[in-house]
C-alpha cells in the first residue's frame, strides 16, 4: 500500500501531459494555417510544403516528437528546453513557417526559468537560443533571402524563444520563492515560540523547585533539630519536651502556610476564603526567621546598620530582590541548622551603602572533635545562585578563617548591579 501511495504522490507532482499534447496540436494547427496562406500569397510565406508532402510530414513527426521531449522530460526542463530548441535545424524544411516550431520552445523555456536557480538556467537558455537561431536562419536563407537578413532573422527569433519566457517565468518563481521563504519564517517563527515557552516552563519549574526546596528545608531543619530535643527531654524534662512539641508544631503550621501561599502565587489567583492574605517576603521578614531560629533554641543573633525597614517599603529594593534576600537568609539559617547544630549563627542586614544592601549569615566553627552529620549534596546554594542571577545581586560564600561558613548577599538598589557569584566549596 505504500508504494502505491508514493508511486502516484509522484505521479501527481510530475508535470501534466495535457500541455504537451497542447503544444502540439496548436503547432499544427499553425502549421496548417501556413499552408493555407502561402497558397494565397506565396510572397507572404515563401517556401511552406504543401499538404501530403514529404517534408510536410516530416514536419509534423518533428512537432511531435517536440510534445513528447516535453512530456518525457518534463521533470528535467533543461533538457527538454535543449531537445526542443534542437528541433528548429530540423524543421528548415518550412521555410518560412519555422515559426510553429517556437511554440514547444516557448513552453519549455518558461519551465526552464521557473525550474531554479537561475544560475543554472543561463547556460541551457544560451544552448536554446543558439539552436532556434541556427534553425531559424538555415530556414529563412532556403526561403530565398539574403545572408544578412537570414542571420538578423534567427538572432532575434532565438532571443524572442528564450526571453519572451523569461519575464512572466521569474515573476512567478519570484513569487513562489516569496510565499516558500514565508512559509519558512512562519515556521521558523513557530519553533522559536516553541522554544521560548519551553524556556519559560523551565524557568517556572526551576522557580517552584526552589521555592519548594527553600520552604521546606527551613523549617524541616527546625523540626529536625526540636525532634532530636524532643527525643532527649522526654524523660528527663518532660515539660520541655512539650514545650518543643508545640513548636514543633507550629513549624509544621507555618510550613504549610508557606506552601499554601506558594500555591497561590503560582495559581496567579486570589486567595481562597479562610486563606487569609498571601504575604510577599521582603527585608523586614529578616527580623521574623531569627525570631523562629531563636524560638527553636538556636544561638541566632541579628545585627542591623542603616534603614533596613525604610528601605524595604520604600521600593528602592525590587520585590523579587528582597524575595531572593530573604531566601538566601533562610537557606543559610538552614544549612547553619543541618551541618553545624548548637553553633552560634550571625544574622546581619546593612543598608548604609547607597548602591546596595549586603546581607550576611555568619556561622561559627563546629566544636573540636564535632561530627559532622551525614548528607546528602542538595541545591542550597544552587538555589541561592540563582535568585542572584535573577535579581542582578552579588553572592559569595565559603569557609571562614575560623573554620566556620559565611554567606553574603550583596542586593542592589535602583537597578545598581552587584559583583559576580563566587565561592570556595562545593555546594551543600
Amino acid at each position: 500500500m505504500t508504494t502505491v501511495i508514493e508511486r502516484l504522490a509522484q505521479r501527481s507532482s510530475r508535470p501534466t501531459d495535457v500541455v504537451p499534447a497542447l503544444c502540439w496540436v496548436v503547432s499544427l494547427v499553425l502549421l496548417a494555417a501556413s499552408v493555407v496562406v502561402s497558397r494565397a500569397d506565396p510572397v507572404t510565406a515563401g517556401g511552406v510544403p504543401t499538404f501530403g508532402d514529404a517534408a510536410w510530414w516530416w514536419s509534423a513527426a518533428v512537432l511531435a516528437l517536440q510534445a513528447v521531449a516535453l512530456a518525457r522530460w518534463g521533470a528535467h526542463p533543461r533538457a527538454a528546453l535543449v531537445a526542443t530548441a534542437a528541433a528548429l535545424p530540423a524543421l528548415l524544411v518550412l521555410g518560412d513557417a519555422i515559426g510553429v516550431g517556437l511554440v514547444a520552445v516557448l513552453v519549455a523555456a518558461y519551465r526552464a526559468v521557473l525550474a531554479r536557480p537561475a544560475r543554472r538556467v543561463w547556460p541551457t537558455l544560451l544552448v536554446g537560443g543558439a539552436l532556434v537561431a541556427a534553425g531559424v536562419a538555415a530556414a529563412t536563407a532556403r526561403a530565398g533571402d539574403g545572408g544578412g537578413v537570414a542571420v538578423v532573422a534567427g538572432l532575434l527569433q532565438g532571443a524572442a524563444a528564450v526571453g519572451l519566457p523569461l519575464v512572466p517565468a521569474s515573476v512567478v518563481a519570484a513569487r513562489r520563492d516569496a510565499l516558500e521563504a514565508l512559509a519558512a519564517t512562519a515556521e521558523a517563527q513557530g519553533r522559536e515560540r516553541d522554544a521560548l515557552v519551553q524556556v519559560a516552563v523551565e524557568r517556572e519549574r526551576t522557580a517552584m523547585a526552589r521555592e519548594l526546596h527553600d520552604i521546606a528545608a527551613h523549617h524541616l531543619s527546625g523540626i529536625a533539630v526540636m525532634t532530636a530535643a524532643v527525643g532527649r527531654q522526654i524523660d528527663v524534662d518532660p515539660e520541655g519536651a512539650k514545650r518543643a512539641v508545640a513548636q514543633v508544631r507550629e513549624q509544621s503550621t507555618a510550613m504549610l502556610r508557606d506552601l499554601r501561599n506558594l500555591v497561590v502565587l503560582l495559581r496567579d489567583t486570589e486567595a481562597p476564603a479562610g486563606v487569609g492574605p498571601v504575604r510577599m517576603e521582603t527585608l523586614a521578614g529578616v527580623a521574623d526567621l531569627v525570631a523562629a531560629a531563636q524560638g527553636a533554641g538556636r544561638a541566632v543573633t541579628l545585627g542591623t546598620a542603616g534603614p533596613v525597614e525604610a528601605l524595604a517599603a520604600s521600593g528602592a529594593v525590587g520585590p523579587l530582590a528582597q524575595l531572593a534576600a530573604y531566601r538566601v537568609v533562610q537557606e543559610a539559617l538552614a544549612n547553619a541548622a543541618r551541618h553545624a547544630p548548637g553553633v552560634r549563627c550571625a544574622v546581619r542586614v546593612d543598608a548604609r551603602a547607597p548602591d546596595r544592601v549586603e546581607v550576611s549569615v555568619r556561622n561559627d566553627a563546629p566544636p573540636p572533635g564535632a561530627e559532622r552529620p551525614p548528607h546528602d549534596p542538595g541545591y542550597g546554594l544552587v538555589g541561592m545562585r540563582e535568585r542572584a542571577e535573577l535579581t542582578g545581586a552579588g553572592l559569595r560564600y565559603g569557609p571562614t578563617a575560623d573554620g566556620g561558613w559565611e554567606v553574603v548577599l550583596s542586593v542592589p538598589v535602583t537597578g545598581a548591579a552587584g559583583p559576580a557569584t563566587t565561592s570556595e566549596e562545593p555546594d551543600r
